[in-house]
């Protein structure tokens, strides 16, 4: 008996237009049920380089890595963080500020926190600094803490206790010791590296909570940096003592190398193995990287584009 054409015909419409559809499920297919976005606050690729950080260090050798990812200008918190989690450039956003004030605009582009909602998931954030409440004000949030104990330790607790509690798919932990550190003492100090040390070992403990409560084969870690820094001249901190401030002799915020070049590392799941990132990373490639991850579709205005050559 031979074939009806038209069927015949139906078929191979049918076929086509499922290969055409195919690439677009599969992109919008989860790849991770959860994400963390860990960001060391002025971490420079030289810092780590220089710091006893052996959790890190291992995560960037065993999965995917770049040195060589850069943040945006004004490299300061607060900007550096909006890009960060919400995939835009500061003309975008319109966050030129770096502190926290209720008096200022909400955001008014959508946060990963708010878009990772709207398809059911739940989200949390813990960070040491008030400025984070720009987060929490443009909602989103199912766990957010700022807690009293602002420092590394304080933080890995409040992350454990978010990750028991809401074993949250999409997370955001910050660590502002090495920026105090360097700050205070300069940015390749001593107390820096030493604050980078600190950090890394409540790291482990937040890592070692995330196996502990079964979430370590589902997960994806990108670790990364709002910003780097420099350190002030001493002519520099003369023209601040003329003007009463304090003596810093670390600071940030300028298009320098060393302020804007920041770590960028994925690993957990399909993440490739001993791999280094050759292609462009941006601060904001980290919001859609975290989107794909979990099958969150990227919107139309979004700057980042996930780095996909990260992942298997």
């Amino acid at each position: 008996m031979q074939p009806n054409p038209s069927l015949v015909f139906f078929a191979f419409i049918r076929l086509g237009f499922a290969l055409f559809c195919l690439p677009v499920l599969l992109a919008e297919a989860p790849r991770a049920q959860h994400v963390f976005i860990v960001s060391f606050d002025q971490a420079a690729p030289f810092n780590i380089e220089a710091a006893s950080m052996p959790v890190f260090k291992k995560l960037a050798t065993d999965g995917a890595h770049t040195w060589e990812a850069f943040t945006i200008v004004p490299s300061l918190t607060l900007p550096s963080h909006v890009s960060m989690l919400t995939g835009v450039g500061v003309q975008k956003h319109q966050v030129t500020w770096n502190d926290w004030d209720p008096a200022k605009p909400i955001l008014t582009v959508p946060t990963i926190f708010q878009l990772a909602r709207t398809h059911g998931l739940s989200t949390a954030l813990v960070a040491s600094k008030e400025k984070f409440k720009t987060f929490e004000a443009a909602g989103g949030i199912d766990f957010f803490e700022l807690p009293d104990d602002y420092l590394c330790d304080g933080i890995a607790a409040a992350a454990i206790r978010a990750i028991k509690a809401n074993r949250p798919n999409l997370m955001f932990i910050h660590f502002g010791d090495p920026d105090f550190a360097g700050h205070l003492h300069g940015v390749r100090s001593q107390e820096k590296l030493a604050a980078l040390a600190a950090c890394d070992a409540a790291f482990g403990r937040i890592q070692a909570a995330i196996a502990e409560a079964g979430l370590a084969d589902s997960s994806v870690f990108i670790l990364t940096a709002d910003h780097g820094g420099h350190d002030r001249s001493a002519e520099e901190n003369e023209l601040r003592a003329k003007r009463g401030l304090a003596p810093q002799p670390g600071t940030h915020g300028d298009a320098t190398s060393d302020d804007v070049t920041i770590p960028w590392v994925a690993a957990g799941k399909s993440v490739k193995s001993s791999y280094t990132v050759t292609a462009p990373v941006l601060q904001y490639d980290t919001a859609a990287t975290a989107l794909w991850l979990l099958g969150v579709p990227l919107p139309a205005h979004f700057w980042g584009r996930p780095v996909v050559s990260a992942f298997d």
